[in-house]
């Protein structure tokens, strides 16, 4: 695909499938117009960069779809000041858009090669202001908290409340939590040492992370 078509094809999602889906924050917008997700796709992907739907990376692991990307980022409302934590780096991209709002990212993957394709990707694009580490961050990852901002890329059968212990009093969490075919976007907020907020933001459906616990069922 042409650059022209890629940049046609890149207005078209942001005017035909973000917004609509009630992002409408200027700083995200322009943020998707900016960071451009053909770099980040497998290459035999690159003409569906923008579509609706998610990119398989390999190993099983999915891109989000770009809709649902820029929902998670918008609801984070991530300031300058900011220390994230991402589990679960994928393809980078979702790292990329954290970090160029934030003062720094923490991103970790438990795929090598992931974070290895992930840092040539964003220093392609000049973004620095990220740590890549490999390792399982299912049930968290303290070693540099308290975080002002953590999310999670993939779902969580259950809502593991240690995560929320991490976050800096006014720091924000989201997670995917469910089982297929319907889950739930829940932001956490932190309001005191020992208070949290739970709101829930929308229903969705995608991948658990490797290695989470998983929900107890009943065999009769």
């Amino acid at each position: 695909m042409s650059d022209m078509n890629l940049d046609q094809a890149r207005f078209n999602m942001i005017e035909q499938q973000i917004r609509p889906w009630e992002v409408l924050d200027l700083r995200v917008l322009r943020l998707l117009d900016e960071v451009h997700r053909e770099d980040f796709v497998p290459a035999r992907y690159q003409n569906l960069a923008y579509t609706d739907m998610a990119i398989s990376l390999g190993e099983d692991q999915f891109m989000l779809s770009p809709k649902l990307e820029a929902r998670i980022v918008q609801s984070l409302e991530i300031k300058e000041s900011d220390k994230v934590l991402e589990i679960g780096t994928g393809s980078g991209y979702m790292t990329a858009l954290l970090a160029k709002l934030a003062e720094h990212v923490y991103s970790v993957d438990i795929n090598p090669e992931f974070i290895r394709t992930a840092g040539e990707k964003l220093e392609t694009h000049n973004i620095h202001n990220v740590t890549l580490e490999t390792g399982d961050g299912a049930r968290g990852w303290d070693k540099h908290q308290p975080y002002d901002v953590m999310v999670f890329t993939g779902s969580l059968p259950l809502f593991d409340e240690n995560l929320q212990h991490d976050l800096s009093v006014g720091g924000r969490l989201l997670l995917i939590v469910g089982e297929s075919p319907v889950m739930e976007a829940i932001l956490i907020t932190r309001l005191g040492p020992g208070e949290w907020s739970r709101e829930s933001l929308f229903e969705t459906d995608i991948p658990a992370l490797i290695n989470v616990p998983q929900a107890e069922h009943f065999k009769f």
